[in-house]
């Protein structure tokens, strides 16, 4: 476990440390409160793996998918309106996870029974109005 605390202006470095944190870990798990400052940081990773797509949460979809200049496919998940769990199965969440692409996750608890063994946990936690704590936890076969 590693904990970083920062503000908003220091947000892209803070993504460039987050992907070398994660090392080949590709399913991210974005854990905060309402306004916490998830879908903000999500922008600011995929403008670190450049990611020429306008980043938004997305708001009427489950998932969004974005391509770095490299071609390489990112998946935005956010499952705070999602109904029923099964939905997720509905859509091959299991298949976004096993493709070997960036699986970033929002509202993951509502999901927890489909999660893999193994992520990478980012819990964000509001300090004030700009300053955000980090928490930072690689999960493996359900430590």
């Amino acid at each position: 476990m590693q904990t970083i605390t920062y503000t908003l202006d220091r947000i892209d470095e803070i993504a460039h440390l987050l992907i070398q944190e994660a090392g080949d870990q590709k399913i991210w798990i974005f854990k905060g409160e309402m306004g916490a400052g998830k879908t903000t940081l999500i922008k600011s990773l995929a403008k670190a793996l450049q990611v020429a797509d306008s980043v938004s949460s997305p708001t009427f979809g489950i998932v969004n998918e974005y391509q770095t200049q490299g071609k390489v496919l990112l998946y935005h998940f956010d499952f705070y309106r999602l109904d029923d769990p099964m939905e997720a199965l509905d859509i091959g969440i299991e298949e976004y996870f096993y493709s070997g692409n960036y699986c970033w996750l929002e509202w993951a608890e509502n999901i927890a029974s489909f999660l893999p063994e193994r992520f990478f946990l980012i819990e964000l936690t509001i300090e004030s109005e700009t300053g955000r704590l980090l928490t930072l936890h690689h999960h493996q076969n359900g430590h």
